[in-house]
């Protein structure tokens, strides 16, 4: 396919504002591709050239892209930021500038070739490759028509701006092996177990859903983290958890599902899943994710080199927790200073600053038997024979099992009085789930005293906007933002905020918001024209969020309001894409009236 055709389908697919159109869309383009050049096409339609935990970065800045732009058209670097303020679209900037340029002489290069000019490009390093990365996207930008150049501009810096993610075409992919969704769930499971979006539809096309359910766990490919759902009580979690159940689906022959379940402390760190072993690529021992698929081995040295002497295996997928505590004292450190790890700079004084000790909780996979599929008792096992017991940065997460209510409440007071969250319940019979939110994990934090008041849980929300300060808040630049949550690929408004944050967070909003900012509401939003803020932001920025309860409400686009809403704090280590779903909101507004 050449590169022209592809951005015809990008202009396409960003006039459109309906999903449903857009999986109609994505499945032609797939169809229309070729086996070779479709997981390309699926990378470059996220504004990507890999999948997430690759972790390929072009390190093209706006005004590095800006000279790149000046050299494709020929212009003072001076004319085209003006016009970049202006128009506030580096990809329509150059689309305006090259459409002016009078007997445009222009190549048609293929998808394949762009995408590797693209990613010479990203990994580009050493002496003088800023230079070199500018000079090589001017050229680039300098031969293509006017349509595929916006779109080439805007990948970069991440903003391709065409409205859905992964899920869309996981969508898409069922569309097109079926003709409609009714295969979404069982390419969704094949996703969860390998998450590369280009692997799946590359695997799809050739070989259909037959070859996806060969897919098993990779080692230095992550897991999408089993997550929790939420019950209103000790007494709900063990009738629900309990009881016998139909067979799980992606459970060992014969397990069941039912009988006891497992409690253990719910720790507030950062959630990582650690991979050792003969990892080819890149050329490591070990690999350590984030929830967010994110690569950050780097950021955690103290944890890859204790995983080479506290862990019993030749290989191993390891799913855990990361908690700073103080040497000193030994007690936990707040997750605003466990977050601090994942830095890019100064990684060796901080991991001396704020130590770590990794609660790992599950095995995924060890010497070379993918386990999720086996029963949690018998994983519990296998992870008690592979963590050494010296009291070192690896440390097995404690647990009780029971089928009592009261054990499993007093179990839960005892994690809150040391300082944790709570607990979660997990069923000991079953699979683990990757990515799903059933009922096989159930988190319970404070029950009498909830965050929240009567709700169950604290959401987990994308900030979509700001409107300008006043009074006090003036200095801020950020007086109220909006807040929403998630549905399906768009995002629904939920409250407005402007209690509850301190100077220093109003300050911290700001400067995170400012790099989000964007020159119109994103196609992903839905919300009333009345609640549009003076500043839109792109998705990116989600804050968890406190409330006394959750109320109907005719303006919101969720259809549901929060009632005192307050800030708890910045959620650096999920994305977008992690926030509280509409389903899970409605889910917690039924919730506390149980309570």
């Amino acid at each position: 396919m050449k590169f022209k055709r592809l951005a015809k389908y990008f202009s396409e697919l960003e006039k459109t504002a309906s999903r449903n159109e857009m999986t109609v869309i994505l499945a032609r383009l797939i169809a229309e591709a070729s086996p070779e050049e479709v997981d390309k096409i699926c990378y470059l339609s996220l504004g990507r050239l890999a999948p997430q935990y690759a972790g390929i970065e072009f390190n093209l800045a706006e005004k590095l892209m800006i000279r790149a732009v000046a050299l494709a058209v020929g212009l003072p670097e001076a004319e085209v930021s003006r016009e970049d303020k202006t128009i506030g679209d580096l990809g329509e900037v150059i689309y305006n500038l090259k459409f002016k340029i009078e007997n445009l002489k222009t190549s048609i290069p293929s998808v394949s070739e762009v995408y590797q000019r693209l990613l010479a490009i990203a990994q580009d390093s050493g002496a003088g490759s800023v230079e070199r990365k500018i000079s090589q996207m001017g050229r680039l930008l300098a031969v293509v028509d006017t349509l595929s150049a916006k779109y080439i501009a805007r990948i970069p810096l991440g903003k391709l701006r065409m409205g859905f993610s992964d899920l869309t075409i996981l969508d898409a992919l069922s569309m097109l092996v079926a003709g409609d969704k009714s295969k979404r769930v069982e390419i969704e499971a094949a996703f969860s177990v390998r998450a590369d979006i280009g692997q799946i539809a590359k695997t799809t096309k050739l070989k259909g859903l037959r070859g996806l359910k060969g897919l098993r766990v990779q080692l230095g490919v992550p897991v999408i983290p089993a997550l929790c759902q939420r019950l209103p009580s000790p007494e709900e979690m063990i009738k629900k958890m309990c009881r016998p159940e139909v067979e799980h689906p992606r459970a060992d022959q014969g397990s069941a599902t039912g009988g006891e379940v497992a409690v253990e402390p719910k720790y507030d760190g950062t959630r990582l899943q650690v991979h050792f072993g003969k990892i080819q690529i890149p050329k490591s021992k070990v690999q350590i994710f984030t929830r967010n698929l994110e690569n950050v081995t780097v950021m955690f040295p103290d944890v890859a080199r204790a995983v080479a002497v506290e862990v019993k295996a030749k290989e191993v997928i390891l799913d855990g927790e990361a908690i700073g505590f103080d040497p000193k004292t030994g007690k936990f450190l707040p997750f605003q200073e466990t977050i601090k790890r994942k830095r890019k700079y100064e990684i060796g004084q901080t991991a001396k600053d704020i130590p770590l000790k990794y609660f790992t909780f599950d095995i995924l996979y060890k010497d070379g038997q993918d386990l999720l599929a086996v029963p949690f008792a018998k994983r519990r096992r296998l992870l008690e024979q592979t963590i050494t017991k010296t009291g070192g940065t690896i440390v097995l997460s404690p647990q009780i099992v029971t089928t009592s209510a009261d054990e499993l409440r007093q179990y839960h007071g005892r994690q809150i009085s040391k300082g944790l969250e709570g607990v979660v319940v997990k069923k000991w019979q079953a699979p683990y789930d990757p990515g799903r939110r059933g009922f096989t994990w159930v988190k319970l934090k404070s029950e009498l005293t909830k965050k929240g008041g009567g709700l169950a849980d604290t959401l987990d929300c994308l900030v979509m906007g700001y409107y300008q300060g006043r009074g006090k808040r003036t200095g801020f630049g950020v007086g109220v933002f909006l807040v929403g949550v998630r549905q399906g690929d768009k995002f629904v408004t939920l409250s407005k905020i402007g209690t509850g944050l301190t100077d220093d967070q109003w300050r911290e909003l700001k400067v995170k918001s400012e790099k989000l900012k964007v020159k119109s509401q994103p196609k992903e939003y839905r919300a009333d024209k009345n609640l549009a803020p003076d500043i839109w932001c792109r998705p990116g920025l989600v804050v968890e969020i406190q409330a006394d309860n959750i109320t109907l409400s005719p303006i919101h686009s969720a259809g549901l309001a929060l009632r005192f809403p307050r800030l708890v704090r910045f959620r650096d280590d999920k994305s977008a894409e992690q926030t509280t779903t509409l389903s899970e909101t409605r889910k917690l507004y039924q919730l506390q009236w149980t309570v």
